[in-house]
């Protein structure tokens, strides 16, 4: 076999494979720790929204300076969107602090 005939078909292969593949997008939704209730309302539709379109969901608290000492209210808050939007998506990770930001993923759920 020729090596040009060879890298065509490897790289015809390769296109095919990549076509056939799907994009994940992650979309991001941050939170503070003392989030008001219209502010976390609209966050949660716009949740919904990004969950509805097939889209992951990375949400986050981010505590700055001092507010690190209300992490439990972060958690609450995190917690508190994954039960809102559980007929939309699971959740794939439980809140988790890294550093001064504490994070949840919650993937959609598959349309039957």
């Amino acid at each position: 076999m020729d090596y040009k005939k060879f890298v065509y078909e490897q790289k015809k292969r390769d296109k095919v494979l990549k076509a056939k593949s799907t994009q994940v997008v992650v979309k991001e939704i941050r939170f503070g720790p003392q989030t008001d209730e219209h502010d976390y309302e609209f966050k949660r539709k716009n949740a919904e929204k990004f969950l509805k379109e097939g889209a992951k969901l990375k949400a986050f608290v981010f505590f700055k300076g001092r507010s690190i000492i209300y992490k439990d209210q972060g958690q609450i808050l995190l917690l508190r969107l994954a039960t809102d939007l559980e007929e939309y998506g699971k959740v794939e990770a439980m809140p988790v602090l890294e550093g001064k930001r504490m994070i949840m993923f919650i993937a959609p759920k598959k349309k039957k």
